[in-house]
């Protein structure tokens, strides 16, 4: 055992940690939402349906999926870094192979091994924070990596449709590739070696049994369910909006959808402030502040006001950010012992809603249309809210285990 303390505010190493990984963050995210605002290209391009196109999206979540599951094992054995480090790389490679194939279903091919590369980064940023940062300040390390979520899922959405409109979405791609070579680069400089990692002897049979463990606790299973219900919501939003932007009565081009984007730029500061309300208010309270300003500014998707819509997806994506960050960060104060299992479970339930709210809601939106959508996004996590308090209030101890 060493005198070797957890990094606080006031040491360099904390910010290169913060730093790194909200780059890191950035670029992963960036590349995981890099073709959300490309699906109506690639239905002219490939003469494909909403959905197919929205595979796109989907694989790379599904190989994210399957990858939180198998690198979270070895990043308890590995160590955390290497992991993180792989995944930037990982992530960079198809954006430089994927222009040179002309074939759709090759893409999904690629866009799935890229999922599985990503993950890298959140099945071990977490636990390397809770390990490496000390106790009252992980909350500030924390909040900087998830808003770094919303900030590359903004930048590369506002940038596709730009990029697209002047050259094309394969020069789009390359510059992604760019720039992910560049934030590698700085994680080599950046990121500090773990110094609190302890490596993990027992059989993967243990982790899987502890998911067994936590998918028996039925508080657990509600907040699972309570993340696949707001990103189902979230995520549903942003796949239909370019299509319905398009038509009349907006009829705009997609370098002008694109800017709709910037509405992310609000999750940026809701991850932050959830920190600081969630000090001073009771948690569970702010966290459904945050679902109620989702709904709201879902409902308010129904206007024909450009500016009403505007405002409306800022409120989205302040209280999905302002949620997701709570829910994440609070996952691990919910149990007593396999809490990298609990927040990688939370993690999966999580992605399961972006699959859910890419690829599975066209025949809602064929049948309903933009209207009846976005009636049935915002009225989704208001019932589930509801059944979750009707639950929890039932059973309030018994949460944390033994």
């Amino acid at each position: 055992m060493t005198d070797t303390k957890p990094y606080t505010p006031n040491d360099t190493a904390f910010w290169q940690v913060t730093l790194s990984l909200a780059l890191a963050s950035f670029f992963i995210f960036a590349s995981m939402y890099a073709v959300q605002p490309l699906f109506p290209v690639f239905v002219d391009e490939y003469g494909i349906g909403i959905s197919a196109a929205s595979l796109s999206l989907s694989f790379t979540i599904i190989g994210l999926i399957a990858g939180l599951v198998v690198l979270g094992f070895f990043s308890d054995r590995h160590g955390r870094t290497v992991f993180m480090k792989a995944a930037v790389a990982g992530a960079t490679l198809p954006f430089l192979v994927i222009p040179w194939t002309d074939s759709f279903v090759m893409l999904l091919l690629l866009r799935f091994i890229q999922g599985v590369a990503l993950a890298g980064l959140p099945a071990a940023a977490l636990a390397y924070l809770n390990e490496e940062i000390d106790r009252q300040s992980v909350h500030i390390a924390t909040a900087l990596y998830i808003s770094s979520n919303a900030l590359g899922g903004m930048a590369c959405c506002v940038f596709a449709g730009a990029l697209t409109d002047l050259f094309s979405w394969q020069i789009y791609f390359y510059i992604l590739g760019a720039l992910g070579t560049a934030m590698f680069l700085l994680m080599l400089w950046l990121l500090p070696n773990s110094r609190f990692f302890e490596p993990s002897n027992l059989p993967f049979r243990h982790d899987l049994r502890a998911f067994g463990y936590h998918l028996k606790n039925p508080v657990l299973l509600l907040i699972f369910g309570l993340g696949i219900v707001f990103q189902t919501s979230f995520t549903g939003v942003w796949t239909f909006l370019p299509f319905h932007l398009q038509d009349e009565p907006f009829s705009l081009a997609l370098g002008s959808i694109s800017l709709f984007y910037f509405a992310y730029g609000l999750g940026v500061i809701g991850s932050p402030l959830a920190g600081w309300f969630a000090g001073h208010f009771e948690l569970s309270s702010v966290r459904i502040a945050g679902i109620l300003l989702l709904c709201t500014g879902i409902f308010l998707m129904l206007s024909t006001s450009l500016w009403i819509v505007s405002f409306g997806l800022g409120l989205i994506c302040l209280g999905f950010f302002t949620a997701h960050s709570l829910t994440a960060s609070s996952i691990g104060e919910l149990v007593s012992h396999h809490k990298g299992s609990a927040s990688s479970l939370y993690l999966v339930s999580y992605y399961i809603g972006v699959v859910t709210g890419s690829s599975m809601l066209e025949p809602l939106y064929e049948r309903w249309g933009w209207q009846g959508l976005m009636l049935a996004l915002a009225c989704l996590p208001l019932i589930y809210i509801s059944i979750v308090r009707t639950v929890t209030s039932r059973k309030k101890p018994g949460v944390r285990q033994k």
